[in-house]
């Protein structure tokens, strides 16, 4: 845990009581504050007392002693409406903060040179984390990894030098960092997204640019250049004085590190050299972990991890759970593990980055379906349609080879099946469900753990190494 200190003698409201508020009310009570803790759900209010600490109503309270509100990340700050507390901090005029913010203060006050690593994106943000963490551990750092991804900040060990925390961030929580400084600053791409919350696409990419234009003095912004609103960034920051590192998969730069023929490239100065190879490594597929690949080499590089080190930890990071996984090999066929891929668009990464599939879809369908898919449909040789969504993909598939499974065990038992009577030298069969999985499923880390269980019951099927 992290001590918050900067509050110690005074009250602090904290709103939203989920695992980073509740992080956030024992840290600011370790560090010396009074804690009142809020929210609009009655059981987590329950949880909050259980645990010691103050409850009450903000909206029958006097917020005349209140230092700050600490907001969690999920509870609107601007659109669709501030929620009711922003609104009573507002009139109050107490600044309203997240957990990142108590976290930025600490390490200014105690370590403010300690290595903070900050991840942002629309997509590829989770990736890009875990590698980095990955790429530190390897290099010997003493890694804390939380955030978005899942453990909250302040739950983590404190910063310290030796010490580096790497941190994903949504434009949620960049929205309540006014003083977020990281020493590395990583912008992967703006594309349409939150829009219920942020009003705007323009007001969404102002707040991603937020992270990489705090970065603090002598630090480093790495940005996606391969979108326009990511490119302007770019050239904003380069204009402002930044050290900005470009980044790109889909164009060689003159200046920046780029992707081509499976390697990473740096140049500079018309000098241009090889950082490290992505050929061959299963956890770093297709064009979208090539970018993800990228932004977390120019963060070790920025870091002073060696090219050696760097492409070792490229070799050996495992991949995330849930997200292009590769969970078993029998014979010349592999099991790859998508479940995270819940719209056509997370989809086409996993669809684009193998040439035979026997391809498991279906679940609760989203606006759309999979006819944005169709340019990929000459990779499948069979889809395996499960849940609420077969019917309507199999009318979308049309002369693709097909059935309806209906559930993931019947699934999995013929594209198992069928993978191995084809013969194919590199046959796939990828989950990858372009659906939410709620119709059968509680959530896709449910549904890809059972579909972990099914292949890794499979006879034969041996762990990939």
């Amino acid at each position: 845990m992290i001590p918050v200190s900067s509050f110690a003698g005074k009250t602090v409201a904290v709103f939203g009581l989920g695992g980073s508020g509740l992080a956030s009310c024992h840290a600011l009570k370790a560090g010396g504050a009074e804690v009142i803790a809020a929210d609009d759900n009655a059981e987590n209010v329950a949880k909050a007392a259980q645990a010691g600490f103050i409850t009450a109503d903000l909206r029958n309270v006097s917020w005349a002693n209140f230092a700050a509100l600490v907001l969690a990340p999920g509870v609107p700050l601007t659109h669709p409406v501030p929620h009711w507390s922003v609104l009573k901090a507002r009139e109050a005029g107490v600044e309203v903060i997240g957990d990142i913010e108590l976290f930025c203060r600490e390490r200014l006050r105690h370590a403010p040179n300690a290595p903070f690593v900050a991840i942002t994106g629309t997509n590829g943000k989770s990736t890009t984390t875990a590698l980095i963490a990955h790429l530190t551990k390897v290099a010997g750092y003493d890694t804390q990894m939380g955030g978005n991804i899942g453990t909250a900040i302040l739950s983590l060990e404190p910063p310290r030098m030796g010490r580096v925390h790497v941190i994903e961030m949504s434009s949620y929580q960049i929205d309540l960092t006014p003083s977020l400084d990281p020493s590395v600053g990583i912008l992967l791409n703006v594309s349409e997204d939150h829009i219920d919350r942020h009003g705007t696409i323009e007001h969404y990419a102002a707040v991603k640019e937020r992270l990489v234009a705090g970065v603090q003095a002598g630090g480093t912004s790495i940005i996606g250049v391969d979108d326009g609103y990511c490119r302007d960034i770019a050239d904003r920051l380069d204009r402002a004085g930044k050290n900005v590192v470009r980044i790109s998969v889909k164009n060689p730069l003159a200046s920046g590190i780029h992707v081509e023929h499976g390697t990473i490239v740096r140049t500079a100065g018309g000098a241009r050299s090889e950082v490290a190879k992505l050929g061959g490594i299963g956890s770093l597929r297709g064009q979208h972990n090539a970018q993800n690949a990228a932004c977390a080499a120019a963060a070790a590089l920025a870091m002073g991890i060696s090219l050696d080190v760097l492409q070792n930890g490229l070799r050996s990071f495992p991949g995330l759970a849930h997200r292009m996984e590769q969970v078993g090999r029998r014979g010349n066929v592999l099991f790859v593990n998508d479940s995270k891929g819940t719209n056509a668009d997370a989809t086409a990464h996993a669809l684009s980055s193998f040439a035979d599939i026997f391809w498991i879809a279906g679940g609760k369908p989203k606006a759309g379906g999979i006819t944005s898919l169709t340019s990929f449909f000459p990779r499948i040789r069979k889809a395996y349609l499960i849940g609420e969504a077969a019917q309507e993909f199999s009318g979308t598939l049309g002369s693709v080879a097909h059935e309806i499974s209906q559930t993931l065990d019947v699934a999995v038992d013929h594209a198992a099946r069928d993978a191995e009577a084809s013969g194919l030298a590199d046959a796939v069969v990828l989950l990858s469900p372009a659906c939410a999985s709620f119709d059968q499923y509680r959530n896709f880390e449910i549904r890809g753990t059972k579909f972990r269980e099914l292949v890794q019951a499979l006879p034969g099927v041996k762990p990939v190494v």
